[in-house]
């Protein structure tokens, strides 16, 4: 007769291999499935690639970074416009109107 005290499952989408204890449902052992060893050359092309996309990341903040002074100068200046077009009206504070 089978060990009806643990059972193992095989996680689907990481072929993890569980064994859970049957009365307290309590993790006794996993056992995560072996990976391959990649060769130093397939390494160091993952290295060089992971390079070029943080130099891509980081290239598009520092740009993005250039124009957020101009950006944010804009909003303030059409917040001033609006500030002096509704400056005849008095302030209403949203929390108050409950």
């Amino acid at each position: 007769m089978a060990n009806t005290s643990k059972f193992t499952i095989i996680c689907p989408c990481y072929e993890t291999t569980l064994t859970i204890d049957v009365q307290t449902g309590a993790l006794l052992s996993h056992e995560e499935k072996a990976k391959p060893v990649a060769s130093f050359d397939e390494m160091v092309k993952g290295l060089d690639k992971q390079k070029q996309v943080r130099e891509q990341i980081f290239d598009q903040e520092l740009s993005s970074m250039k124009d957020r002074d101009r950006i944010l100068e804009e909003k303030f200046q059409e917040a001033m416009k609006r500030a002096e077009k509704d400056k005849d009206k008095p302030y209403r504070n949203p929390l108050d109107l409950d």
